[in-house]
């Protein structure tokens, strides 16, 4: 596949020859390679090993005409079992769980590079509700990285004309159901990935802006390239980037 190299403002400045982009799409994949890594990700948790059952509660024995089931010392009330008010969880989550997930290394593999070419199909990036008007797959010159400012980001984006996905980006939800009392109550929206092969100052640069994530070459995976399991994310990559994917894929 032949690529037109954009520079900083958003000119085509040269032309690369690449097939990283040629890989069949493969949803099954990359959404098991997303899949085990968010399970790999997770913290055990669950109740203490004694919560409930930290009482004075027994049990009346029979001849009371009661049920027997342990009562608290100075009343009647019933304590520790399950059905009582406060009692002890009857099949809590167990902190001891394993939850992680395995992945055969050829399928993670095959899933990184289905994701990656995923990137530079037209169909999919707009089905993931991305907005832009620019040519895929996206590469710009090796100064990109270099950028210190975030104006100079804007720029750039502007004249790639892949800045109103970042506007897009910028409006957040509230989270259905009790998530939101927990702490993660607004839902935010991924945008553009830089690829990179070194940072030269573009991370400070960029980060700030609403849904973007830059990463070097060899920290892609199938997660950051298909956020949710849904492959097709806009991304801009560097000339050094890709031919250091060139190497690492062959």
């Amino acid at each position: 596949m032949d690529l037109n190299i954009i520079d900083l403002s958003g000119n085509a400045a040269k032309k690369l020859t690449t097939n990283l982009f040629d890989e069949p799409y493969r949803p099954d994949l990359i959404k098991k390679a997303v899949l085990a890594s968010q399970a790999n990700r997770q913290q055990p948790y669950g109740p203490h090993m004694y919560a409930g059952l930290r009482t004075s509660a027994e049990g009346w024995g029979p001849g009371r005409g009661v049920s027997r089931v342990a009562r608290l010392k100075n009343g009647s009330k019933a304590a520790r079992i399950p059905q009582a008010v406060k009692g002890r969880q009857a099949h809590p989550p167990k902190p001891e769980t394993d939850r992680t997930e395995k992945i055969n290394d050829k399928e993670r593999k095959k899933a990184i590079r289905s994701a990656l070419a995923a990137t530079g199909n037209l169909e999919l990036v707009r089905k993931r509700g991305h907005k832009f008007q620019a040519q895929l797959p996206l590469v710009a010159v090796d100064e990109l990285s270099a950028l210190t400012k975030t104006k100079d980001v804007k720029s750039f984006m502007e004249a790639a004309h892949v800045w109103d996905d970042i506007e897009r980006a910028k409006d957040t939800t509230i989270r259905a159901g009790r998530g939101k009392l927990r702490g993660r109550r607004y839902k935010n929206t991924k945008s553009i990935l830089i690829v990179t092969a070194e940072d030269k100052g573009i991370v400070k640069a960029a980060r700030n802006l609403a849904g973007v994530d830059i990463v070097n070459f060899d920290q892609l995976n199938a997660e950051v390239l298909a956020p949710g399991t849904h492959a097709g994310r806009l991304t801009i990559f560097t000339e050094s980037a890709i031919a250091k994917l060139q190497e690492a894929m062959l």
